[in-house]
């Protein structure tokens, strides 16, 4: 027998946001060589004001999160578009990829609490 496992779906991380999409913008990622799962930390690279995983050690703006991937995304080689929960808002912890303590305390500083 397979057995087959389902990923994060779109919105699943969220337990709750402001009114209609306020919590949530259209960003743009920066280009990427593995699938980002709904739920990824981002961070805002510096240079070109594009988003990429959060990585508390980089030193190119990533290091500090600055959203939460709505819905994941695929392979890229150059930029592409998604939306990313930015303010105002309660997300799962057991769906956060790349959640540490440092992280946590970004989230928080945007409003965004981990439950």
């Amino acid at each position: 027998m397979t057995i087959k496992t389902e990923s994060v779906h779109a919105g699943e991380v969220l337990l709750s946001e402001a009114n209609g999409t306020r919590s949530r913008e259209d960003l743009t990622l920066a280009a990427t060589a593995a699938v980002l799962p709904a739920g990824q930390l981002l961070g805002t690279v510096t240079a070109s004001g594009h988003y990429g995983p959060y990585d508390p050690d980089a030193l190119d703006g990533t290091n500090a999160v600055t959203a939460v991937l709505y819905a994941p995304v695929g392979i890229s080689a150059s930029p592409q578009r998604s939306v990313g929960i930015v303010r105002d808002a309660e997300v799962k912890r057991a769906l956060l990829s790349g959640l540490d303590t440092a992280g946590e305390a970004d989230l928080l500083a945007l409003g965004i609490v981990v439950r």
